[in-house]
C-alpha cells in the first residue's frame, strides 16, 4: 500500500511539475512583474524596518520608497537618453568603419567558402530602417506596462497586502517555527544576493565606461549601461559583455597593442568584480553548483526570457532554502549547492 502511495505521488509529482511551468510560461505577464517586485521589495524592507522603528507612518514609508524607485528609473531613463544620443550623433564614423570591414570580411569569405555577398548593400542600414520604428514603440510600451506592473505589486509587498510569511505558512511550510526561521533566511541571502549584484553591476558598468574613454573607444556610456545590466545575467551576462564589446572595438580600433590592452583592461574588470569580488561578498548561502546554474539559465531563459536569466539564481536560491527545511529534499538541495568550503580547525 505504501509502494503505491509513492509511485501515485510520483507520478502526480510527473504531471504537476510540467503544468506549473507551463502556467509561469503562459502566464508571464503576471509572473514577472509580481516576482520582480518582491526583489526590489525585499531590497527595500530594511528602510521600511528602519523607518517603522522610528514610528512613521507606513503610508509615507511607501511614498518614500516609491520616490526613489522613481528616481533610479528616471536616472535609467537619463543614461539611455545620452547614450542614444551619442550614437545617433555618431561623430566618429564608427557605421563607416564598420561597413568597410565588414565588406573586406564578407569578400574574404566569398573568396574562401563561396558565400554570394553584394558588395553595394549595406548591411548595418539596415537595423536602422524606418520599418523598426513600430517594433520600438510596441517595445516602449511593454516596457511602461511592466514598469507600472513592477510598481504596483511592489506597493501590495511593502504594504503587506501580499505576506510572503503567510503564504509560506500557509502553503508550502506549514510549521510556524520554521516558516519564520525559512522566511528570515530567504529574506536574508535574497538582500545580500540583490545588494551585492546591484553593486557589482555598478561597478562594472563604470569601469567598463571608463575604459572606454581611456582607450577612446566610442559610446561609452552606452557600453557603461550594457555591462551594468547584462552583469545581471549569471556567468553569461560577462562573456556576453566582453566578446560584443571586443567585436565593437575591433572594427574601431586598429589590431595592434592598443586594441589587445582594451580587451585585457575590460576582461580584468569583468574577473575583478565578478569572479573575485562578487563571489567573497555573496558568502556560502550562494554556493550554487555550476551545472545547476547553466540548468536554471536555460530554464528561466525559456520560460521568461531574458527576466528569467536575470532572475533565475534568486529563485534559486529560494528553491533551495525551502527544500533545505525538509528532510526527504535536503538531498536534493545538496546537489543544487556548490562544494562545501572546509575551515581547518584551531590548534589548542
Amino acid at each position: 500500500m505504501l509502494e503505491e502511495r509513492r509511485t501515485t505521488n510520483i507520478l502526480l509529482l510527473f504531471i504537476v511539475v510540467p503544468f506549473v511551468f507551463y502556467l509561469l510560461k503562459i502566464l508571464s505577464f503576471i509572473f514577472i512583474p509580481l516576482i520582480s517586485s518582491m526583489f526590489i521589495a525585499l531590497l527595500f524592507l530594511p528602510l521600511m524596518r528602519w523607518f517603522g522603528r522610528r514610528n512613521v507612518p507606513r503610508l509615507v514609508s511607501i511614498i518614500v520608497v516609491v520616490a526613489l524607485i522613481g528616481i533610479g528609473v528616471f536616472i535609467g531613463v537619463e543614461l539611455v537618453q545620452l547614450s542614444s544620443k551619442q550614437i545617433l550623433s555618431n561623430d566618429t564614423g564608427f557605421f563607416a568603419k564598420a561597413q568597410v570591414k565588414i565588406n573586406d570580411l564578407m569578400l574574404y569569405m566569398q573568396d574562401k567558402v563561396g558565400l554570394e555577398y553584394n558588395r553595394d548593400d549595406k548591411f548595418l542600414a539596415q537595423f536602422f530602417q524606418k520599418e523598426s520604428i513600430g517594433s520600438t514603440f510596441d517595445f516602449v510600451r511593454k516596457f511602461l506596462t511592466n514598469i507600472l506592473m513592477i510598481t504596483f505589486f511592489t506597493i501590495l509587498w511593502l504594504s503587506e497586502s501580499i505576506n510572503m510569511h503567510k503564504v509560506l505558512n500557509n502553503t508550502i511550510l506549514k510549521r510556524k517555527h520554521t516558516s519564520i526561521k525559512a522566511f528570515m533566511k530567504i529574506e536574508k541571502d535574497l538582500i545580500t544576493f540583490i545588494k551585492v549584484k546591484f553593486l557589482v553591476s555598478l561597478f562594472t558598468g563604470i569601469f567598463t565606461g571608463l575604459a572606454c574613454v581611456f582607450f577612446d573607444v566610442s559610446f561609452p556610456i552606452f557600453w557603461g549601461l550594457f555591462a551594468f545590466l547584462i552583469n545581471f545575467v549569471q556567468m553569461v551576462g560577462s562573456f556576453i559583455s566582453v566578446i560584443l564589446l571586443s567585436v565593437f572595438a575591433f572594427v574601431e580600433l586598429d589590431p595592434t597593442s592598443t586594441l589587445f590592452f582594451f580587451i585585457l583592461s575590460i576582461t580584468g574588470v569583468q574577473v575583478l568584480f565578478g569572479a573575485i569580488l562578487e563571489p567573497i561578498f555573496m558568502g556560502k548561502s550562494f554556493s550554487i553548483n555550476v551545472i545547476t546554474v547553466l540548468i536554471m539559465l536555460m530554464l528561466w531563459g525559456f520560460i521568461w526570457g531574458i527576466p528569467g536569466l536575470i532572475m533565475a539564481i534568486p529563485i534559486t536560491v529560494f528553491i533551495k532554502i525551502i527544500l533545505e527545511q525538509f528532510p526527504n529534499t535536503k538531498v536534493i538541495a545538496s546537489l543544487l549547492s556548490g562544494p562545501e568550503r572546509t575551515i581547518p580547525p584551531l590548534k589548542k
